[in-house]
């Protein structure tokens, strides 16, 4: 090495110095751009931001650095901590915080306000040398130019609150009214006088200290005069310092509710009276309403109908309970249910149960408003009943009339035919049951005119069905055109009614003569 000259020791110390100068020119911006981007300590925070001011930095969607103040918000970055976390933390000042980083990559910086306007005013998201910076700041500094603005945008606020229709005011933490709008001054001197003092609350004891979140309750307040009382919903928006508080007028509500709470109450009162069971199933075909006569008619337990059984559930408990006619293919009646539930929500619904108990069953069904289903049932045990003995009845004294050999018919006092027996429609070639239309007087006597020989007796008798006084039984004879007489006996009867008897006259029997005794 002492061979090498002096010139060439001092040639290549200068070299390694130009060197060493081209190295710190080049990485001297490149470390203060890293600096702007990512401050690691409070030293070195972002040059042209208040030193409280929250920053945070992105790798993708992994927080890398914050900066003092926004480890205090998401935690150290070294404990994993996402974009996602932090949006979350951000999101109620802030909801139009990108959901991804890949949104401020795309527009390249992005400001979003907050949402009271508090400070951090804006957050704001860049995207810069491939990381992603979001500030949290309270806004840029006023100037004398923003005042005129800032007046006008005052007036436009204070004007918008006055006029708002709502009572509103802000309460602090003691509950004491630190502002109010004109609808809120004018309800304290409606209720309290107009000397009131506005700084006592007009709606005392609420939660301003136990609230976290938007809440709403309701109110009344006691007029000064009188027992009446005005109902409001308020809306309790807490704020740092207090409470905001919006009050809306709900007497209306209150006094609709009240009396439909009256109707119910009379409602159920009317239908606990009846004795037809009620079942009305709502939209969702589930059973709504029913009265205590369904209990006693169906037999099923309340805590069922009270659960609120659909309507195919109370269908299929009604048969579990024989309280319905088995159906033969009970897998055809169930989806026939369908088609019935549609005949009710019609008003065609109407079938009578015969029941094996042997009680019967009127059904109905009847549409009911917003698209529910009444069903109606009721115990017509004791009419049918009645109806059946009294069917019986007409039977046993048809056939004991038609064993008679007297032809009878019975005419009801508009002239028609009511009743007639067997002698009658053999006598007469004629059956009035087998027709459709009324058989009435006059077509009975044209049957007569056919088969007999003329005689003033039909028409007699045509206008003593028609008469309604000074009717005395009468009778009279007519001749066959088969060859015989009828004895005719004409008798009026209760309520107006005629009661005509046709008996064939016997000739009479000449005696054989004696044998003479020759």
């Amino acid at each position: 090495m002492n061979d090498i000259p002096i010139g060439d020791w001092a040639a290549l110390a200068v070299i390694c110095l130009a060197s060493a100068s081209l190295a710190v020119f080049w990485l001297a911006p490149r470390r203060a751009e890293r600096q702007d981007i990512l401050p690691y300590d409070d030293s070195l925070e972002p040059r042209g931001f208040l030193n409280d001011d929250p920053v945070f930095i992105f790798d993708g969607t992994e927080l890398i650095e914050a900066t003092s103040t926004g480890r205090a918000i998401t935690g150290d970055p070294d404990d994993g901590v996402s974009w996602q976390q932090v949006r979350r933390q951000l999101l109620p000042s802030f909801p139009a915080f990108p959901a991804d980083p890949a949104l401020v990559r795309e527009a390249g910086r992005l400001s979003i306000p907050s949402l009271d306007g508090e400070p951090p005013s804006e957050a704001v998201c860049e995207w810069i040398d491939g990381v992603t910076r979001v500030h949290l700041r309270a806004g840029a500094p006023l100037s004398v130019a923003d005042l005129p603005h800032l007046e006008q945008e005052l007036d436009i606020l204070r004007a918008a609150t006055n006029a708002a229709p709502y009572p509103a005011w802000r309460l602090t933490l003691d509950g004491q009214v630190t502002w109010c709008n004109t609808a809120y001054a004018a309800l304290v001197r409606k209720v309290r006088g107009r000397d009131a003092d506005t700084a006592q609350p007009l709606f005392p004891d609420l939660p301003i200290r136990e609230i976290s979140e938007k809440r709403k309750l309701r109110q009344a307040i006691d007029l000064k005069e009188g027992d009446q009382k005005l109902w409001y919903d308020l809306w309790l928006i807490p704020q740092k310092s207090g409470c905001l508080c919006y009050a809306m007028d709900v007497n209306a509500v209150v006094d609709a509710e009240a009396a439909q709470r009256n109707f119910v109450q009379t409602l159920t009162k009317t239908f606990a009276q009846l004795s037809i069971g009620l079942a009305i199933f709502d939209r969702n075909r589930q059973l709504a309403l029913f009265n205590p006569a369904l209990i006693d008619l169906t037999s099923l337990p309340a805590d069922f109908l009270s659960s609120r059984p659909s309507l195919m559930t109370f269908f299929d408990r009604l048969r579990d309970s024989a309280m319905m006619p088995e159906p033969k293919d009970y897998n055809s009646w169930r989806q026939g249910l369908a088609q019935l539930v549609e005949a009710a929500a019609n008003g065609q619904y109407q079938e009578t149960w015969s029941l094996p108990s042997g009680s019967v069953y009127s059904v109905s069904g009847r549409p009911h408003p917003d698209g529910a289903v009444a069903f109606l049932f009721e115990d017509i045990t004791a009419e049918i009943t009645l109806t059946r003995r009294f069917r019986a009845e007409l039977e046993q004294n048809q056939a004991v009339l038609d064993t008679l050999d007297e032809a009878i018919a019975v005419f009801a006092p508009d002239g028609t035919l009511t009743f007639c027996n067997a002698p009658y429609r053999d006598l007469w070639g004629v059956d009035p049951d087998s027709s459709f239309a009324q058989f009435t007087i006059t077509d009975a006597m044209r049957n007569w005119q056919d088969h007999s020989r003329p005689t003033p007796v039909w028409g007699k008798l045509r206008d003593f069905v028609a008469t309604r006084e000074s009717r005395a039984p009468w009778r009279a004879e007519a001749e066959l055109k088969g060859g015989g007489m009828l004895d005719c006996h004409i008798r009026p009867i209760k309520k107006g009614a005629t009661m005509v008897r046709f008996a064939r006259r016997v000739a009479a029997t000449v005696p054989a003569p004696a044998p003479s005794a020759d």
